[in-house]
């Protein structure tokens, strides 16, 4: 967690700034890039070489970042890895870092490029943003000497660090993010001695930002909302889709909504391996949003904003929940699994009901009505309440409608791309032990429902029109920050089986440094 002192260090130096807004809302634009890649080698490139490759892929985001800044964008956000791409190890990576400075030095690339050294990624995003009068998000890769006086010193004399660096409409350098929450495969970069938190002011908001698995906890994502106000955040990710509960645009929606900020995500697409999913989400509903498992093309949405913080009220998510009677059903629950993790359902056996499932302190209650009950179709309610142990250690508390792979119940739970029931509504709620809980949506073919549900101040997920496709899963995604390291020595990923890490690495969610394709 972010320590106090920062905190109250922090406060003190942001009251001295006088925060004025202009703009009451502004134009962003995220870019979803089908990033070039490099060969794979286990030899060092020449930085040349590297070069070579980080220019082919400048020369797509060019495009982009030209195009939105034609159409009014004051932002535009590009994707982790955007640049580059992975497969590197530490030493294979090492051609294509730079050394970013911190952006105190008031530095602006394209004006005085050899400042700090020989910078010329940093100097065409510069020129980039300058030339087209608009802020500019990339994410790069920085590297810092050390020495034996730090007793954490990488052997080879160096930090590597996973980079998010933002310019100005003027080229200036203003930001500048190394990322906290490493996925796994990501050795090649280093982990900060602690968390980030950095923001930048703009006459159109407040904006904070992080990167791809930093969205699963608290710092430096929570703090950023709660402590430090932004009003937007950009979010530069590499992020494979996996269904139910963690595909792109409905996780990333859902964390807009649950807390209350404008969230502009930018993906890399690459189909081959399930990564696609960007979007501009407002705290009340989707503004654009890209889902393309078909093309091999990229995409650039552009949406306007309001610029201030968006104020839903609090919401007590255990509210409703813990002021009703459990429904009783005469069901029998039983036991599957979602993403590893062994949920407690119940099946939906008729057009209509109310159900309730329960596992430790989680009950989840469901109202729903479908428009028909199709007999090749089962959905069912489930209910997790736990420590996921896979790719990362984090506390669960999770309500779920959703439809199964198969009429067997032992497929709830698998990845499920399309359906052809339609609900003709639903209220879902939970006795959730927490106050982050981020609501999920997510209908046939992988797309957002805008419009088409809300979320009330008793914690009820609630639909206020019939949705406008099938639904694959309604869900209440709750996390339990200051649970996240409770059992942690028990569930040590060493002991998973050999079969299990394979299946693990095939579902990874974010960028790494080696690659599944075959």
């Amino acid at each position: 967690m972010i320590t106090p002192q920062l905190l109250a260090y922090v406060a003190i130096s942001v009251s001295c700034i006088l925060k004025v807004s202009s703009l009451d809302t502004f134009i962003a634009a995220v870019y979803e890039h089908a990033v070039i890649l490099p060969n794979t080698t286990l030899i060092p490139v020449s930085r040349e070489e590297a070069l070579a490759l980080m220019n082919r892929n400048l020369d797509l985001l060019e495009g982009a970042i030209t195009s939105a800044a034609k159409q009014g964008a004051h932002i535009i956000v590009t994707p982790e890895d955007g640049i580059y791409g992975w497969n590197f190890n530490r030493e294979t990576i090492y051609p294509y870092l730079e050394d970013i400075p911190d952006p105190r030095v008031n530095w602006i690339p394209c004006n005085y490029p050899n400042r700090f050294g020989h910078t010329p990624v940093q100097e065409r995003l510069s020129c980039l943003a300058k030339h087209n009068s608009i802020y500019v998000v990339a994410n790069i890769g920085d590297k810092k000497p050390c020495n034996a006086s730090d007793p954490q010193c990488p052997p080879d004399g160096r930090y590597q660090y996973n980079t998010d660096v933002v310019f100005d409409s003027q080229g200036k350098l203003v930001a500048r993010y190394h990322k906290y929450n490493l996925f796994m495969g990501e050795n090649q970069f280093n982990v900060p001695k602690k968390p980030e938190v950095v923001t930048f002011d703009t006459i159109f908001g407040r904006f904070g930002i992080f990167t791809c698995f930093d969205i699963l906890f608290h710092d430096p994502a929570v703090t950023l909302v709660k402590d430090f106000h932004v009003d937007t955040i950009v979010f530069p990710t590499a992020w494979m889709n996996v269904l139910p509960h963690l595909s792109a645009i409905e996780f990333h929606s859902a964390w807009a909504v649950g807390m209350g900020v404008n969230f502009l995500a930018a993906n890399i697409h690459h189909p081959h391996k399930r990564m696609t999913g960007s979007g501009i989400y407002a705290p009340d509903s989707p503004r654009a949003f890209h889902y393309d498992m078909k093309t091999k093309e990229g995409k650039l949405l552009i949406s306007r904003l309001n610029s201030s913080s968006y104020d839903p009220g609090v919401v007590n998510w255990a509210s409703y929940a813990s002021s009703i009677k459990a429904f009783s059903t005469g069901n029998q629950e039983f036991k599957s699994t979602v993403f590893f993790d062994e949920f407690t359902f119940l099946e939906l056996t008729r057009v209509t009901g109310n159900y309730t499932v329960c596992q430790k302190e989680l009950c989840c209650h469901l109202s729903y009505k479908m428009s028909e009950k199709k007999p090749d179709e089962v959905y069912a309610l489930g209910a997790f309440d736990g420590l996921h142990i896979v790719e990362g250690s984090y506390y669960l508390q999770i309500c779920t409608l959703l439809k199964c792979k198969t009429p067997d119940l032992r497929t709830c739970g698998d990845a499920v791309e399309s359906a052809s029931t339609r609900f003709e509504m639903f209220s879902l709620s939970g006795t959730f032990g927490t106050q982050y809980v981020f609501p999920e949506v997510l209908l046939s073919d992988s797309q957002l429902a805008p419009g088409e549900f809300q979320v009330l101040r008793d914690g009820r997920l609630f639909s206020v029109k019939p949705p406008s496709g099938p639904v694959l899963t309604v869900t209440l995604f709750g996390r339990l920050y200051e649970k996240d390291w409770i059992l942690k020595a028990s569930s040590d990923l060493r002991a998973q089986a050999p079969g299990v890490m394979l299946v693990v690495i095939a579902l990874t969610v974010c960028s790494f440094s080696w690659s599944p394709i075959g």
